[in-house]
C-alpha cells in the first residue's frame, strides 16, 4: 500500500507543499505489534507512479512491490520543482552548472531529515529506528546526496543505495568528504554507473573508483556496478530495481 501525504520543509522552502509518498509493508496492518526498517527516498516524484513523475517514466516500484512486497517502510519525499531549485537541494557541495552557480543547500535538506522528519516518522509510525534499520537511497543528484549521507550522517543510515552518483559535482570536496567522516565498518554503500552515461561527465569515472578505494581503505562495504547499456534516465534505474532491493538483503 502506498499513501500520499503533503509536506513542508521550511528551512528549504518555506510553507511551499510538496508531496510525500510512503509504502507500507502487507503486513503492517495485520501485525500491529511489528516495527520495521525505514528506507528515506530522494525524488519521490518519480519513484511509484508514471504519471506523477517529471518525465512520465518512474521507476515503477509501485508495480514491483505489488508483485515484490517487502517488509520494510519506503519514505520518498518529492524535490522542489520551481526552476533550479532541485540543485541547489540536492547537493552538498556548491558548485557550477551551465554557467550558474549553485549555493549548496544539501546540508540544510539532511539536517531536516534527521532531525526533524525522522524523529516524526519514528514517532508517528512502527518503525525500527536504529541506524542498522535505517536506510538511505537515490538518483543522480538524490545518489549524491544518499552517499553524503552515509558518510557525513553514518551514525543515522547503515546502508546507501547511490544510482548513478553525481560525484563530479566537486570531486575535492567527495574526496574530503571521505577522508574526514567517522564512519561505523558495517556501513554498506551501493554505487552503479550505467555504461552509456559515462562520457556524460568524465571526471565521474575516475571519482566512483577513488571513492570505492578509499571507502575500502575505511573497511566499508562499497560496491561499485556498471550497469551495461544504461542511461541516466528512471528507465534505466528502473531495470536496476530488483538488484538494489536483492542488495539490501531484507
Amino acid at each position: 500500500m502506498i499513501k500520499k501525504f503533503s509536506i513542508t520543509i521550511p528551512p528549504l522552502s518555506s510553507e511551499e507543499e510538496r508531496v510525500g509518498y510512503i509504502y507500507f509493508p502487507p503486513t503492517y496492518e495485520s501485525n500491529p505489534d511489528t516495527r520495521y526498517p525505514v528506507m528515506y527516498m530522494f525524488d519521490g516524484q518519480n519513484i511509484f507512479f508514471d504519471e506523477d513523475a517529471t518525465y512520465k517514466t518512474s521507476w515503477g516500484m509501485s508495480d514491483y512491490l505489488s508483485n515484490n512486497p517487502l517488509e520494510m517502510i519506503i519514505i520518498a519525499i518529492s524535490c522542489n520543482p520551481i526552476g533550479t531549485n532541485r540543485l541547489y537541494e540536492y547537493t552538498p557541495y556548491d558548485f557550477v552548472y551551465n554557467n550558474e552557480e549553485i549555493k549548496a543547500k544539501g546540508k540544510i535538506y539532511m539536517n531536516w531529515l534527521v532531525n526533524e522528519f525522522k524523529p516524526q516518522v519514528d514517532n508517528q509510525l512502527r518503525t525500527l529506528k536504529d541506524r542498522k534499520n535505517t536506510y538511505i537511497c537515490g538518483a543522480s543528484l538524490g545518489g549524491l546526496m544518499s552517499f553524503y549521507g552515509a558518510t557525513v550522517y553514518n551514525r543515522y543510515f547503515s546502508k546507501a543505495i547511490c544510482l548513478s552518483p553525481s560525484l563530479w559535482v566537486n570531486v575535492d570536496e567527495v574526496i574530503k568528504t571521505i577522508k574526514t567522516s567517522k564512519m561505523n565498518e558495517d556501513t554498506c554503500i551501493y554505487m552503479d554507473y550505467g555504461s552509456k552515461e559515462l562520457d556524460n561527465h568524465i571526471e565521474n569515472k575516475e571519482i566512483l573508483i577513488k571513492a570505492t578505494s578509499l571507502l575500502m581503505d575505511k573497511n566499508i562495504n562499497a560496491t561499485l556496478s556498471i550497469a551495461y547499456g544504461a542511461k541516466h534516465c528512471e528507465a534505466s534505474w528502473a531495470k536496476r530495481v530488483p538488484y538494489f532491493i536483492k542488495w539490501l538483503d531484507i
